[in-house]
């Protein structure tokens, strides 16, 4: 429990070396698997988990409520609204970018491109991209941005909103860093990270966004999960 307070708040620091720091915490969290959930060939349900008290046919018993991804509404390049119903009983990635990004954020879109081809065409499974630069990221230059990226459908979600409650998921439910930052390239700081999701909302799996074999590994990761549900 506290270990995984501790990983959570290093997480969420924003730094420079973020890359080196998905995969330190990735890493940490799934040694933990055998205390979060994962058993044999499934994947493990990563963050805290709380023990729970209640009582069943009148006895005491304790179950575990594991860390789950809060409800949320934000806009699409559609410009409709996206809740967490929209994503009900589906897989789906998570990641935070801004479309003027100068660093990472290219070879992030190249990376979930990738997921995109190969799950583009499975109504089981969403991509969920979130802007951290909402001021500039309207939902016609977030359709611009798609539409450039050949992306049609509804596979592939880039969502925007108010910018306080994006850092605030970004943070305390995906455990990546979505932060302000004058001093950083486009004024902003974010994770390299692709959050895996299953359809309780519970993370399965941290991977860096900008490595072609992290991203195989999600692939690969996303087939086990859709063949576990």
């Amino acid at each position: 429990m506290m270990l995984n307070r501790r990983l959570i708040k290093v997480f969420s620091r924003p730094t420079r070396t973020l890359g080196s720091r998905v995969w330190l915490v990735a890493i940490a969290l799934l040694a933990l698997a055998g205390c979060a959930g994962g058993d044999g060939d499934k994947l493990p349900i990563l963050g805290q988990r709380e023990a729970v008290t209640k009582q069943v046919d009148g006895k005491t018993v304790v179950d575990s409520v594991y860390h789950t991804i809060p409800d949320f509404a934000f806009v699409s390049q559609y410009g409709d609204t996206v809740t967490a119903k929209t994503l009900a009983g589906k897989v789906y990635v998570a990641d935070f970018f801004f479309t003027s990004c100068p660093t990472i954020c290219p070879k992030m879109k190249t990376q979930l491109k990738r997921v995109y081809e190969q799950f583009g065409k499975d109504n089981r499974v969403v991509l969920l991209s979130h802007t951290i630069d909402p001021s500039h990221d309207t939902v016609p230059v977030l359709k611009a941005f798609a539409d450039q990226l050949g992306v049609t459908g509804r596979n592939w979600l880039f969502v925007t909103g108010d910018r306080d409650k994006i850092y605030d998921i970004g943070q305390n439910s995906y455990m990546v860093t979505a932060a302000e930052d004058a001093s950083a390239p486009g004024g902003v700081v974010h994770s390299g990270a692709f959050i895996l999701v299953d359809p309780d909302r519970h993370i399965r799996g941290i991977y860096d966004g900008t490595k072609p074999d992290a991203v195989d590994k999600l692939i690969a990761d996303m087939t086990k999960l859709l063949a576990e549900k």
